[in-house]
């Protein structure tokens, strides 16, 4: 594990030393084809910095982080688009964070008075929901240790719970140290999914908000534009939709490729496509919805709690019959739990070492 921890820490001083390239890159030469062909070997080495690592919590993010957003917003930034390209331009510290973070600045506001209200309300939302994570967490592990005794879909299920709670608490994390240490007000990647009243409502404003956003401008919009001139401006949305979706699933294959390896070497990659027919099987789902929509607007309209209730099946369904398979057999989980088993070693060692320390001291003393 120290090794994994000095490649971790090589691997983002390379990546902040990449965007400073980049953000120096983006003051002397204008958007374009030269300003692309400039930034094309950064994103090649953000791409593959992700192979010096193998372990699922410092790996994992950082092959999302580095991998797939900051390569799709540096692309943008080529163009002078996305959230990079900004006028005025970001600061190098801004610059390097918001490219390799999944994050976003909101506007701040002159209004003393609307601050202090906002951090009155967010400081005891955001403790709640710390301490909400952390009494689900305490519930759910123990299950993890027996699940040889549970159903192998239940098995499943604790996973899915586990992974958005470890993605929520993650990300609150990663926001949390950047707003601290830029004093930026943070967006949530996630905006209550389980509310969801339809797929588009989950995948367009609810689940993994900073994909959306990248996607949408690299993917949709191109993709949109080019469909309009052959089938027209209302149905181009729909090959779209398609098209974006197929992306993701792409670098959903790429992210898993990057934690399934045990070495640092290029190993055949043997994809399982779970994780591919899941996002197309939602692509062509959310289409159909959006087709659907266009075709007989609100006439066809089921109630909330009807809509809530099936959207909600539908996403738990199809991630436990296809998503959260294609984890396991990345053996994602079987990697965190021993790297929570080694991280619980370790600070039971460090606990041990300070207690003996402290009672060698008291003995000392007296």
């Amino acid at each position: 594990m120290d090794g994994e921890i000095n490649n971790f820490i090589m691997v983002w001083t390379i990546a902040a030393s990449t965007m400073s390239y980049c953000h120096t890159i983006g003051n002397l030469i204008s958007h374009g084809t030269p300003r692309l062909i400039a930034l094309i070997p950064a994103i090649i080495l953000l791409f593959l910095l992700p192979l010096r690592l193998t372990s699922i919590h410092l790996g994992g993010p950082s092959s999302f982080f580095l991998g797939w957003l900051s390569t799709f917003k540096l692309f943008l930034f080529a163009f002078n688009k996305g959230p990079l390209s900004t006028n005025p331009p970001l600061s190098l510290p801004h610059f390097i964070s918001l490219a390799s973070l999944p994050i976003k600045f909101q506007l701040q506001t002159n209004n003393s008075n609307l601050k202090k209200d906002h951090n009155s309300k967010s400081k005891p939302s955001l403790r709640y929901s710390y301490a909400t994570i952390i009494i689900i967490l305490a519930f759910l592990i123990p299950l993890y240790r027996k699940k040889e005794n549970f159903h192998q879909k239940f098995v499943f299920l604790l996973y899915a719970l586990y992974m958005y709670i470890g993605l929520e608490f993650f990300f609150a994390l990663a926001s949390t140290f950047t707003t601290k240490l830029l004093s930026v007000e943070l967006e949530p990647q996630f905006d209550k999914p389980y509310l969801s009243t339809s797929l588009q409502d989950f995948w367009g404003k609810r689940w993994n908000i900073s994909v959306n956003r990248l996607l949408h401008p690299t993917v949709y919009e191109p993709v949109m534009s080019f469909c309009s001139r052959w089938i027209g401006r209302k149905w181009a949305p729909l090959p779209a939709i398609f098209a974006t979706f197929t992306m993701s699933a792409i670098m959903h294959e790429v992210v898993f490729y990057y934690i399934k390896r045990e070495k640092r070497t290029w190993e055949k990659w043997e994809p399982s496509w779970d994780a591919t027919c899941f996002f197309i099987l939602h692509g062509v789902c959310l289409a159909v919805q959006v087709g659907i929509k266009k075709a007989f607007g609100e006439k066809v309209r089921l109630p909330t709690v009807v809509s809530w209730l099936l959207t909600v099946a539908f996403v738990m369904y199809t991630t436990l019959w296809l998503f959260v398979p294609a984890l396991v057999r990345c053996r994602v989980y079987e990697k965190a739990s021993r790297e929570l088993s080694a991280l619980n070693q370790f600070l039971n060692d460090v606990y041990h070492l300070v207690r003996v320390g402290f009672f060698n001291v008291q003995r000392k003393s007296g």
